[in-house]
């Protein structure tokens, strides 16, 4: 079920019968709407997670931060909750969890920006995503903010300290982005005390929705399941 909160926060729950494992808070990156994570919000509520995703945390993230507990305050909305980001997104969820530790129960940060300031050549769509259906949505200016992301981060979305970080964290990136390049965001999730880093063959800045979304969502649910048990739920057993 899809469904429009005020303040253009988007919402999918999980499916009728089912009951919900958890609630995901996404935070959208620079110029996109709540709508662009519609593909991403239907696929991660199917297997029972609510999702809901404000939109372009970076044109004010102090506005977006109240959104966030805002959306904490409410009682129907199940534990555990999870912050996700994307781009600007994934740099306001690691400064709530720096913060307020005991509202989430883990962080998920796709794209992070380790640089103020997008020097990366190419048209826009085509450094987010290499994806053809997910750039149809990228060209459409009802969605997507034109040149959003080429506008520098605001200087509070600058990264905490990595030591302030102490929740799982489930960091997803394209080796492929030049948005955010790869090896200068990794020494940033190295720092981090319970990170699991997963890279992207071919990915550009959009991993949540770039050509492997499937098989990124799938890993998502993974790491979700992990939180939510508090262990590893499978084993791989050497042969």
């Amino acid at each position: 079920m899809t469904f429009t909160i005020p303040e253009t926060t988007l919402g999918w729950d999980e499916p009728n019968g089912l009951t919900a494992r958890g609630t995901l808070i996404v935070l959208a990156g620079r110029g996109e709407s709540a709508g662009v994570y519609e593909r991403f919000g239907r696929r991660i509520s199917a297997d029972a997670y609510r999702v809901r995703v404000i939109d372009d945390i970076a044109a004010d993230p102090s506005t977006a931060a109240d959104r966030v507990h805002a959306l904490l305050a409410d009682d129907n909305l199940p534990t555990p909750r999870v912050l996700v980001g994307s781009d600007g997104g994934s740099a306001l969820a690691l400064l709530l969890a720096s913060t307020h530790t005991d509202s989430f129960a883990a962080v998920v940060v796709a794209g992070l920006p380790i640089a103020t300031r997008n020097t990366a050549a190419g048209g826009e769509a085509e450094l987010r995503s290499a994806c053809p259906v997910h750039r149809r949505t990228l060209d459409d200016g009802s969605l997507v903010q034109a040149g959003a992301l080429a506008r520098p981060l605001p200087a509070e979305l600058a990264l905490p300290d990595a030591g302030s970080i102490t929740l799982p964290v489930l960091a997803v990136h394209g080796d492929a982005d030049v948005v955010s390049p790869l090896d200068e965001a990794l020494p940033y999730y190295r720092e981090l005390s319970d990170a699991d880093i997963l890279t992207v063959r071919g990915g550009r800045h959009d991993s949540l929705n770039d050509l492997s979304h499937r098989s990124v969502a799938a890993s998502i649910v993974l790491f979700l399941e992990r939180v939510r048990a508090g262990v590893p739920i499978l084993d791989r057993l050497e042969r």
